[in-house]
């Protein structure tokens, strides 16, 4: 007998939910079987009411009664021991099944900053490494406990070798080599028992304390991560597992700062003695945002498994899918903050799993569920900032489409090197969007192995990062007194003081190839509103009322007015025609309702700004709703 199905509406109804939350959960994937029948979903009559909507009256019940205390947001916690036990903490210990599972010898994870790699790495390093304490107390109510025995004989068995290189943000080589030094020290000195032990030789001990007292030279710094593992495999008779987080942080910083092939040279010897057909290796782990493969970084590592944002595979381990986030707003009262929460941080495409930036999600949900680009002020984007200033025309040109919420193509090729970025376009776009400030949205088709895709800003958080770096690549011409009189001139609709700010900034730095389309104008002015982004929400080409308007900032507080911007651009016009073509502006904003998002939103005091560019002339007209 086929299958019975039933509307959203009526099961909404019979669980007492909203068809909104009922719809959600489709698309989070809790109803097997449950599809799309037109823009409607049908699910199958016998589902079973998810946990999640019990644990819904569960949780308000107990906030009502004050007898439970939820559990703390892990906000930059990056201890597995820590996070697991005291703080709200996401499931990801399946990964580990994974790896049991495929037994692959080198593992590289590229994926952007603050998607939890550390905090996995620890996971990892908890549940496989020996200690003296019984650390199976930090999985006993994981899914990895319940995969089965099998997979519990692996826990607490092996010697562990835990290497982080996120503080190696030196400006020179020889700061750098330091800092490298130290830390390969403290890996030593983690194992301290081999000093005692009955097991090694007096050369290696000789060897252990020249690392652990600096008076090692460079060779052995190179090729003491091989030898850290001979000594732990001959001292517990177990081969040693090698992890490493943020393997690439001091060649980012090399390219930098230019000590870039110095760099190179170190971690190629050092990578080569540790993970290279190396006999006491159990297994490697590293965690990076780019696969540095061109410059033999893993030469003759032919052990080694990539996997990155473009492949399915290990998808949901790094960040937050749909059915956690929703979970988690669940747990915390707050269903009704779901919108907002995708709005702001969801958007990135791992494989083909729609997956939520988990720093962000944590941090909003710790700062009384209010968004704030929480990523962009901790991940570091001097890269971002360098890539833009070194745009050309074109590049810029596509940069200022993807703020205004424009798609852009691109053959992606996730084996770039640092180098090659000041490169071409392509080059630029594979890194931001290994780095997460872009996402794929369609493949249209490859070159020579490489897809070509078709890529944007994933969320309202990574296009204030782009706000905010444009407006540093014109900090020369962006003066003080040039920002000042912008902000002014827009949040008093002042028509002539804004006309009077954008002549001086043409004048000033616009050549005529730039002045010839109207995206330039607009990613200009988009990127002098990053100025206002802490009052208000700065929108480019969004739908609303009957078309989309240019640029629309709504404020945070809805007692204050908003505004809405139209461009209009026209070639040698005369000063008559350029006030007509402003006014043009108004009358489309008008004619297409631009004003219906805000006013929904609560908005009530709106201005209109029709803005009117030839050349390096301009015109401005303003008037209220």
């Amino acid at each position: 007998m086929a299958a019975e199905y039933i509307g959203v509406k009526e099961l909404a109804e019979k669980w007492g939910v909203t068809t909104r939350r009922i719809n959600q959960l489709c698309v989070d994937g809790y109803f097997s079987g449950a599809y799309k029948k037109g823009k409607f979903w049908m699910v199958p009559s016998d589902a079973e009411k998810p946990s999640v909507l019990r644990a819904k009256k569960t949780n308000k019940a107990l906030s009502r009664t004050r007898t439970t205390k939820l559990l703390p947001c892990p906000v930059g916690i990056t201890s597995y021991k820590e996070v697991s036990r005291e703080c709200y903490y996401v499931d990801k210990t399946l990964l580990i099944k994974d790896i049991i599972d495929d037994h692959n010898k080198v593992y590289l994870f590229t994926r952007p900053r603050r998607f939890g790699k550390t905090l996995t790495l620890d996971m990892v390093r908890t549940f496989f490494e020996r200690s003296e304490k019984d650390t199976s107390v930090y999985f006993r109510d994981k899914e990895i406990w319940s995969a089965g025995k099998e997979y519990r004989s692996y826990q607490g068995k092996y010697p562990v070798i835990f290497l982080s290189f996120k503080d190696a943000h030196q400006k020179n080589w020889e700061d750098m080599y330091q800092n490298l030094r130290f830390s390969i020290k403290e890996a030593f000195l983690a194992h301290i028992e081999l000093l005692n032990s009955d097991r090694l030789n007096e050369f290696d001990k000789k060897f252990y304390q020249r690392i652990a007292d600096s008076s090692a030279g460079t060779t052995d710094v190179q090729f003491s991560l091989g030898k850290l593992s001979s000594m732990l495999a001959q001292h517990y008779g177990q081969k040693a597992i090698v992890v490493i987080d943020e393997y690439d942080t001091p060649i980012q910083q090399g390219y930098l700062n230019g000590c870039y092939d110095e760099v190179i040279d170190f971690m190629r010897n050092l990578f080569s003695a540790g993970l290279k057909d190396n006999e006491d290796l159990e297994f490697g782990i590293l965690t990076g945002i780019l696969r540095v493969a061109k410059e033999s970084l893993f030469s003759g590592l032919n052990n080694l498994v990539v996997n990155t944002i473009m492949d399915d595979k290990y998808a949901q381990y790094f960040g937050f899918t749909q059915k956690e986030v929703s979970e988690m707003a669940v747990y915390y009262g707050m269903e009704e903050k779901l919108p907002e929460i995708r709005s702001w941080y969801d958007g990135y495409l791992f494989g083909s799993e729609e997956i939520y930036n988990p720093w962000s999600v944590i941090s909003y949900f710790n700062n009384d569920c209010k968004p704030k680009a929480f990523w962009s002020r901790t991940s570091g984007n001097e890269m971002i900032g360098q890539l833009i200033r070194e745009a050309n025309a074109e590049t810029y040109e596509s940069l200022s489409a993807l703020m205004q919420g424009k798609a852009v193509q691109a053959i992606i090729d996730t084996d770039i090197i640092y180098p090659e970025l000041n490169g071409d376009a392509d080059v630029i776009y594979s890194f931001l969007l290994v780095a997460g400030y872009l996402r794929v949205t369609g493949t249209i088709g490859a070159i020579g192995g490489n897809p070509i895709c078709s890529l944007s800003i994933p969320n309202r958080e990574i296009k204030s990062v782009f706000q905010k770096e444009i407006l540093n690549l014109y900090s020369a011409v962006f003066t003080g007194s040039l920002l000042r009189d912008f902000e002014v001139s827009v949040r008093t609709g002042n028509s002539e003081l804004l006309t009077e700010t954008l002549q001086k900034y043409l004048l000033q730095s616009a050549s005529v190839y730039d002045t010839a389309y109207e995206s330039f104008y607009h990613g200009t002015v988009f990127g002098m509103l990053a100025v206002m982004s802490d009052s208000y929400y700065i929108t480019s080409n969004r739908e609303s009322g009957e078309g989309r308007f240019d640029v629309q900032l709504e404020p945070h507080d809805k007692s204050r007015t908003g505004f809405i911007l139209e461009f209009k651009t026209k070639k040698d016009l005369d000063e008559a025609g350029l006030k007509a073509l402003a006014a043009e502006g108004i009358e489309q904003i008008r004619d297409h309702q631009y004003y219906t998002d805000m006013e929904y939103h609560g908005i009530s005091n709106i201005i209109f700004f029709g803005i009117g560019f030839s050349g390096k002339k301009v015109a401005v007209t303003v008037e209220k709703k």
